[in-house]
């Protein structure tokens, strides 16, 4: 199809050349302007501004095929110019060289002026604006067909992503309250059994097995827990918490728990209770209490530990320090540590945990009690979705818009060009002696000369003018008025 539309405008711009309908210039003219509208309709895809303002010769030849051509090469080049003020301003300065080389013709054929007013008010809507502004309209649906694809796409990929952040964290809290609730308490209960193995041991043999029994299955839950979530556990999360997590009195029954499991600890508070603090500045005072005494039971049981919470100029400081123990340590995944190390440092803190150089171990943590507000990662990601160019999206109105002014502009004009290249193909041009002869000023009239030859080639005086059939260099002149022949005579070169 690269060029077939472009011999079909060059063909079409030659029918003048056997079947004229008007007067037509030389017939070298009509070659030119046949070559010429088959070139613009050739460099329309490729050069669209260049085949815009290129038009404008063509109105100066009194060729209305390659004329009416030129509404197809403004709609193609239209759509393919992007930027609409761009467009707009080739539109303008298109309309005025048409407009110029326009006057240039109607000055020759002396024109009246309301004529040629006419001609450039229909010139200007119909073989500019009307094609122009449905190309415009019309070829960026491609573009926005396409914007609208890889926005489909980018939300499907959102909302997979946001589903599996949404699973994933859901996973991570569930594994944070598996960690931080059941992994205390069956620490606390490996460590009542272990107690409870070494008593029976001495006072009650009987009853030695079973309590090794409970010591050996708290161990191997403790190790499934541990397995459960690796699986599970990808970030922590903060979690919802009742009135008293993380205040004096829930950080002072922590410490008595371990204090009945056989623990020594001891709590020095210092500062304001934490009861107006940011609810998760106080779940994070809660996890490193019970997550460093948690420690302390499994590794080190026969130390002495201190819990130091001080609470001033805006924060809560937080450590937990227990001294050497006497026991072999054991081998810990840290995995609670690093969970207390991510959460406090989505607070703005700071958090350490290691052996100081005393001896024993230290968990230590700086948090504010009102951290700034936490964007939610969910709505991040869903406003990164490039926003659509609201100016051009293709709008229902705008569409049937576009529609409207392609069917007002091709449609008709192409009609016009299908009904005009019918009609100047079936009509006789060709007038033969003898019947001019007949002719009879005041009595023969306009609707029999018409019906036998056809309305001939007419000319700027209203005269119809009609080829020799026996010398192709003659031709005969009939004028009508009111329907009858007023005058007639041949014509020579």
């Amino acid at each position: 199809m690269r060029f077939v539309w472009p011999l079909l405008a060059f063909v079409l711009a030659l029918v003048p050349l056997v079947a004229p309908l008007a007067p037509v210039p030389h017939d070298a003219m009509i070659v030119a302007s046949a070559v010429w509208i088959a070139g613009l309709v050739w460099l329309a895809p490729r050069k669209p501004a260049w085949a815009l303002i290129l038009t404008a010769p063509l109105f100066a030849i009194n060729n209305l095929f390659a004329m009416a051509t030129t509404t197809f090469v403004v709609f193609a080049a239209s759509r393919r110019i992007q930027k609409r003020s761009r467009l707009w301003a080739l539109l303008g300065v298109t309309a005025v060289v048409q407009t110029v080389f326009g006057l240039a013709l109607q000055s020759v054929r002396a024109t009246p002026v309301w004529e040629i007013t006419a001609g450039m008010v229909f010139g200007a809507v119909f073989f500019v604006l009307f094609p122009a502004v449905s190309g415009m309209l019309l070829g960026r649906r491609r573009p926005m067909v396409q914007l609208l694809q890889e926005r489909n796409e980018y939300l499907e990929r959102a909302r997979a992503l946001t589903a599996a952040s949404a699973r994933s964290d859901e996973r991570a809290h569930i594994a944070g309250e598996m960690h931080d609730m059941l992994g205390h308490r069956l620490s606390l209960i490996s460590i009542h059994a272990g107690a409870l193995e070494l008593a029976t041991a001495a006072k009650a043999p009987q009853l030695h097995e079973q309590a090794e029994l409970i010591r050996t299955t708290s161990s191997i839950a403790m190790a499934e827990l541990r397995e459960i979530l690796g699986v599970l556990r990808t970030n922590p999360e903060p979690e919802s918490l009742d009135e008293d997590t993380g205040t004096k009195a829930d950080i002072s029954h922590l410490v008595a728990s371990s204090v009945e499991a056989g623990i020594t600890v001891s709590l020095d508070w210092s500062g304001d209770d934490l009861r107006d603090a940011d609810p998760r500045t106080r779940r994070a005072v809660h996890r490193v209490v019970r997550e460093a005494l948690t420690n302390v039971h499994k590794h080190a049981a026969s130390a002495r530990t201190r819990v130091l919470v001080t609470v001033q100029a805006g924060r809560a400081r937080i450590q937990v320090l227990n001294g050497p123990s006497d026991a072999s340590p054991g081998k810990g995944t840290r995995r609670g540590l690093v969970g207390l190390e991510e959460r406090v440092g989505l607070l703005g803190g700071s958090f350490s945990a290691g052996p100081p150089p005393e001896g024993g171990f230290r968990v230590a943590a700086d948090v504010p009690l009102h951290p700034a507000a936490q964007a939610d990662q969910t709505v991040a990601e869903v406003r990164e979705v490039p926003p659509p160019l609201a100016a051009e999206v293709l709008t229902v109105p705008r569409v049937l818009g576009g529609g409207c002014l392609g069917i007002l502009t091709l449609l008709p004009i192409s009609g016009a060009v299908i009904v005009l290249l019918v009609f100047t193909l079936l009509n006789p041009t060709q007038m033969n002696a003898p019947y001019f002869d007949s002719l009879r000023v005041g009595v023969s009239t306009e609707g029999e000369v018409m019906g036998e030859f056809g309305v001939g080639q007419l000319g700027v005086d209203g005269c119809s003018r009609y080829r020799v059939s026996h010398d192709a260099n003659l031709s005969y002149k009939l004028c009508f008025r009111d329907g009858k022949l007023v005058t007639k005579e041949q014509e020579g070169p």
